[in-house]
């Protein structure tokens, strides 16, 4: 496979685990589950890894491109919530009994919906941004330490404005507390967890791409899309 396919097929795979990841936590954050003194949202248990995905998409090929992910992902959920409402919405065949349960299970709470974006694109362009900027400031040494920081800075953004304004006036204070802080120590824990395995990963996509861009020439404006990284 010549360097240049191998390239786009990473990215691809990548990019398209990433979508697939936020996708998947976005439904499944509807719930709350205990942990012993902890309370998580059942998306907190798969979001964490669209992190990982971003930060290697930065990591590799830099923040501009994974911009383009970033607001891809905010498209994909967007048309998912679009469709899941149009469905739900329809009749049910005859001899289908089971719209009730359909709706409950699938029925995106609009509230919940338009948390989970706002909190979504705040902590990647976050978490990109610091990705990016450490990497320049240390000329691309000390990866695991800007993959850490710049995921307690997404994962800080991230939990306290979905938890705002998805749970805010619903769901009592000191409940919307423990999930705040359950959620964050979580995520965070997660990330230095899954260094072991990210780091590995990261290195390897670099090598078989060929590709270890650092963000010298880009507008980290993040509704900017014009490419004019040289590297």
């Amino acid at each position: 496979m010549k360097a240049e396919n191998k390239n786009n097929t990473l990215f691809t795979v990548i990019a398209c685990l990433f979508v697939a990841s936020l996708l998947i936590s976005n439904i499944a954050a509807q719930k709350l589950i205990p942990v012993g003194p902890f309370i998580f949202t059942g998306g907190v248990l798969l979001f964490p890894v669209t992190f990982i995905f971003g930060d290697i998409l930065t990591e590799v090929w830099s923040y501009q491109k994974s911009r383009i992910i970033v607001w891809t992902g905010f498209a994909a959920s967007l048309f998912m919530t679009a469709f899941l409402f149009l469905i739900v919405s329809l009749p049910p065949a005859p001899g289908w009994n089971f719209q009730s349960e359909f709706a409950t299970a699938l029925s995106l709470v609009p509230r919940i919906v338009g948390a989970s974006l706002v909190a979504y694109l705040c902590g990647e362009f976050l978490n990109n941004y610091v990705l990016a900027k450490f990497k320049l400031h240390h000329k691309g040494q000390k990866m695991g330490l800007r993959f850490v920081l710049s995921t307690i800075v997404g994962q800080s953004a991230d939990t306290l404005i979905f938890a705002t304004i998805a749970l805010y006036g619903v769901i009592p204070n000191n409940i919307l507390l423990t999930t705040m802080w359950s959620g964050f120590i979580f995520k965070t824990c997660y990330e230095v967890i899954a260094l072991p395995f990210s780091l590995p990963l990261t290195k390897w996509i670099k090598q078989k791409s060929g590709f270890d861009l650092l963000d010298t020439e880009t507008n980290f404006n993040p509704f900017v899309f014009k490419t004019n990284n040289k590297n």
